[in-house]
């Protein structure tokens, strides 16, 4: 009886600990920075993420730049933040053509 005891407490505090852990990464490096309200958003007040990215077209361009901000600004702060939709203050810029475009995007992450 004290085994099953002694089990059950462990997963329960197992349990606990994963969900903080979750939480944890969700939020990942993003209470560094100050955070204003946008709308209905919560974001950054002035720290900018940026990605960049090439292609054969602008609009392969733009969504590697994209799709690059998005990694990275999950990976740092959580999926919540890693939104490009959601973000403000965008920028991009692109350069090329005949075939070999590259873009680049900046913008401040929020979250929902």
């Amino acid at each position: 009886m004290k085994k099953a005891l002694g089990v059950a407490g462990a997963l329960a505090l197992g349990v606990a600990l994963s969900a903080e852990t979750a939480s944890a990464q969700d939020a990942g490096l993003a209470g560094l920075h100050t955070w204003v309200r946008v709308g209905g958003k919560t974001c950054m007040l002035d720290h900018f993420h940026d990605g960049s990215g090439s292609g054969p077209t602008r609009a392969a361009a733009q969504r590697a730049a994209i799709q690059a901000w998005v990694d990275f600004t999950a990976w740092e702060y959580g999926r919540r933040w890693g939104s490009f939709g959601a973000s403000v203050s965008k920028r991009m810029s692109c350069s090329g053509g005949a075939g070999n475009f590259s873009c680049s995007v900046s913008s401040r992450p929020c979250r929902y």
